[in-house]
């Protein structure tokens, strides 16, 4: 059976679409470091995959992220000393980045200012306008 993973109420993947590769994690790991691939590369095509919409697949390829790259998505996941534990975080991962595409934004509706909004900005910039005419030397005809 292949294991699915669910995005939302529509949208499942599956774990034969991910590229999962165990490596080594970096940084310091004491004796067990140079011996145990515990870190997890993941990787998704996901221009290729037939389980997301096209709209879904465009917005990623729009997104602003450094885990977006011409071949897909990258995750590296290395916090934790179990390999099946850093597993399932670089999939949490994917599902996070996929469902932030999901979400629809509100539109933004321009609102006028109010009419005594825009009365106090002329009566301001009247009186900026009458201080520095103040100011000027005084002609005599």
């Amino acid at each position: 059976m292949v294991e699915r993973i669910p995005i939302n109420a529509d949208i499942c993947l599956s774990v034969d679409d991910l590229d999962l590769q165990a490596v080594r994690a970096q940084g310091a790991g004491g004796q067990n470091v140079n011996k145990v691939a515990s870190a997890i590369h993941l990787r998704f095509d996901f221009e290729n995959c037939s389980a997301l919409p096209a709209f879904v697949k465009a917005k990623l390829a729009r997104l602003d992220d450094r885990r977006v790259t011409n071949n897909g998505i990258v995750i590296k996941a290395q916090e934790f000393r179990t390999q099946a534990r850093n597993r399932q975080a670089a999939i949490e991962r994917l599902q996070e980045l996929i469902r932030s595409v999901l979400v629809v934004e509100k539109p933004r509706i321009p609102t006028r200012p109010s009419k005594r909004v825009r009365k106090k900005r002329v009566d301001s910039k009247r009186k900026q306008g009458a201080l520095k005419r103040s100011r000027s030397t005084i002609d005599s005809d």
